[in-house]
């Protein structure tokens, strides 16, 4: 409520179709002088619309008793009510009978210019930033821009029907998404709306798409792994639940790709899963629900879809609704995994609302306080403390970079983020190494500490092992004549570079990568053509879950590798890959 200073003179208006008697002009001053504590002058306007009622302005408030004013304090009672698993007939029978219209200020402001999904609203001295307001025409948006004499509100629909002069009223909320159980297995859009033809989804309450991070005693360390089942991933740049793990390179390099086999492989893993989409096609959302419905993990997935059709507004808030949803399943002591795809379109969404809003761009066009933008998003993935119930979070940022230029504006601020990036290469895209990860440019932070036993045992030095194969392929680019040595190194480098290329879909768990590092690293793949290691390793696979099912059982269930369990690998591969490569076998 806006008071006046002593010397500024209190003035209202009173607007109605007749003009007030003595008595009732007599009620409204003590009224005025009782609640903002002056005497007042108050004026009479005609209005003929307010028949059945009045409306009283004083200043930005505004005391509305019309009968459009008192049905509207009425649905905002109606929709405060929570009914739970109780039937909602008797709590609206209370509600009606208890409810009567209160005297309240409404803040009211006026459109001062509308277009591009962005208004100027005047006379709302008191909104606050990210506050939600609903103009006349019932579109609501959010204030992102306080200036001396008006705000800047981006909108949330259509601003066809929104024009110079439109009433707009504040709320006193803040932006929320609506969480419930019932949102997985459903694609949504950024505020929770059913996008998938299947029904409403009854919210069990609602969060603030914006919140604060979890402070340092709130977590704990990331010491679980959140395998992604990609054997390059989890074996050299392992991901713990509550890390953040930035998925970066150029467009069609299968990023995109990584994320979708890491939530496949979290099926049986209680696992919630938060997908979403911001500045994509439709069809490409749809072909990815798809995708994820027929191998059955939309059970355990929500998607939530801001596409290039949308508003910009919406591609804005659509992570931070995402994050929203992902905090009610963590805080519950539930482990999430959610990916961000992609980062650069919500960072380009942002800097077009900002240039609306005629903030001052920096560097590359964006505003300045664009680092902000991810780092408030991306800093609330934790792995909560044992008294908060210990659920996590965990972030797959993707950004799309430009002919691998990781030194970009968006890329290296999120890159400064994050626990570590996966640096997907074109060229070794194209050359058929999938998933494309560069081994040298690539780093987990967590590192050895989001490994079970069994696989940080297992992977040994394969990045050593990688680096000198590397540094060696380059030095006989410029030799033809090799010794025995040097061509046995480039073969068993070649055949681990093969082993790491895995098709889409087919996500590894435990025991298969654990068998097939044991093997590779001791060297047993290195008599098979490199044209044929992949199908060597899925028969060697096959044969250990056939002849040792108590052993693979046992890896993943306690992820430890004793040395005896590594030595019964050993001899049953070594025994099945002799025989694979006998010349009987080969039909020679």
């Amino acid at each position: 409520m806006s008071t006046p200073s002593s010397d500024e003179k209190l003035t209202a208006v009173l607007q109605s179709a007749k003009a007030p008697t003595d008595k009732q002009c007599s009620r409204l001053l003590a009224f005025l002088k009782r609640t903002y504590g002056q005497e007042a002058e108050l004026t009479w306007e005609r209005d003929d619309s307010l028949e059945k009622g009045f409306r009283l302005k004083v200043g930005s408030d505004v005391y509305d008793w019309s009968l459009e004013g008192r049905m509207r304090q009425f649905q905002e009672r109606m929709q405060q009510l929570e009914p739970g698993q109780e039937n909602i007939v008797p709590l609206m029978r209370q509600a009606i009978e208890n409810w009567t219209p209160a005297a309240a200020a409404e803040e009211v402001g006026q459109v001062l210019t509308v277009g591009d999904e962005i208004a100027t609203v005047s006379g709302l001295e008191r909104a606050e930033y990210g506050e939600i307001l609903v103009f006349s025409n019932g579109v609501k948006g959010m204030v992102q821009d306080l200036r001396r004499d008006c705000v800047g509100c981006i909108l949330f629909g259509g601003s066809e029907d929104i024009v110079q002069g439109s009433i707009v009223r504040r709320t006193g909320k803040t932006a929320g998404m609506p969480v419930a159980e019932g949102y997985l297995g459903r694609v949504v859009d950024a505020l929770g709306t059913p996008q998938d033809g299947k029904g409403d989804i009854a919210p069990d309450k609602y969060r603030p798409i914006e919140a604060a991070a979890p402070g340092i005693l709130d977590r704990q360390p990331v010491n679980t792994p959140m395998e992604t089942g990609l054997l390059a991933i989890d074996a050299m740049f392992p991901i713990g639940r509550g890390q953040r793990e930035l998925i970066i390179g150029d467009r069609q390099t299968g990023k995109t790709a990584i994320a979708l086999d890491t939530i496949l492989n979290q099926k049986g893993k209680n696992v919630v899963c938060i997908y979403v989409a911001i500045g994509q096609k439709d069809s490409s959302v749809a072909q990815l629900v798809q995708n994820l419905t027929r191998r059955g993990a939309m059970d355990y997935t929500v998607v939530v879809n801001a596409p290039a059709s949308a508003p910009a507004s919406l591609q804005y808030i659509a992570p931070y609704a995402g994050c929203a949803l992902g905090e009610y399943f963590m805080y519950q002591g539930r482990d999430v995994l959610i990916v961000y795809d992609d980062l650069s379109k919500h960072a380009i969404a942002y800097r077009a609302l900002s240039l609306l809003l005629e903030r001052s761009p920096g560097r590359e066009a964006y505003p300045g306080d664009v680092f902000y933008l991810h780092s408030r998003l991306l800093e609330r993935s934790a792995h909560l403390s044992d008294e908060l119930g210990g659920g996590s979070m965990t972030a797959l940022p993707i950004v799309e970079t430009q002919a691998g230029d990781v030194s970009a504006y968006i890329p290296t601020n999120i890159i400064s983020i994050t626990d570590g990036q996966l640096f997907l290469e074109s060229n070794l895209f194209f050359s058929g190494q999938r998933p494309a990860v560069n081994v040298g440019l690539s780093v987990s932070r967590v590192g050895g500490d989001a490994q079970t036993k069994a696989m940080k045992s297992a992977a040994g030095a394969i990045r050593l092992d990688l680096a000198q194969y590397r540094e060696m392929e380059v030095f006989t680019q410029f030799s033809s004549d090799l010794d025995e040595v040097t061509k046995r190194q480039l073969v068993y480098g070649q055949g681990l570079m093969r082993l790491l290329r895995q098709r889409q879909y087919h996500p590894l768990n435990q025991h298969q990568q654990v068998i097939t590092l044991v093997a590779a690293l001791g060297h047993l793949f290195q008599d098979v053509p490199v044209d044929q290691i992949d199908q060597a390793q899925r028969e060697l696979i096959e044969e250990l879950e056939g002849q040792a099912p108590d052993l693979c059982q046992r890896i993943d269930q306690t992820g430890k590798l004793p040395d005896e369990d590594r030595q019964e690998i050993v001899r049953l591969a070594k025994a099945f890959l002799t025989r694979r490569n006998s010349p009987e076998q080969r039909g020679e």
